[in-house]
């Protein structure tokens, strides 16, 4: 399992915003989070798949108002891409990903 910078980057910036009204929930929805993600790569197809771009190897797993997008590399790598606010809209070519 690897966490893309940008991605890690999306759940500080979550954290630092739920932080504002509570530090104690910032860290709670931070580590679930990170969390969700445990067993991807035992599971990888556990998530769906992401409808932007129906490809079989991005998919997403939802958690509380966010999407956490991921993609399998291959059977022993998977790489969390984004995790976004579910009412976001999300184009393709906004996934960051390596093609």
């Amino acid at each position: 399992m690897k966490w893309t910078a940008h991605a890690k980057s999306q759940v500080r910036h979550i954290h630092d915003y739920i932080a504002q009204d509570s530090v104690l929930y910032a860290r709670r929805v931070s580590e679930a989070l990170v969390k969700k993600t445990i067993g991807l790569d035992t599971l990888p197809r556990k998530g769906k798949k992401l409808p932007e771009l129906n490809v079989d190897a991005v998919r997403e797993l939802s958690l509380y108002s966010y999407r956490i997008l991921y993609e399998i590399k291959s059977d022993s790598l998977i790489e969390v891409l984004a995790v976004i606010h579910k009412r976001q809209h999300l184009e393709a070519e906004e996934i960051p990903r390596d093609q």
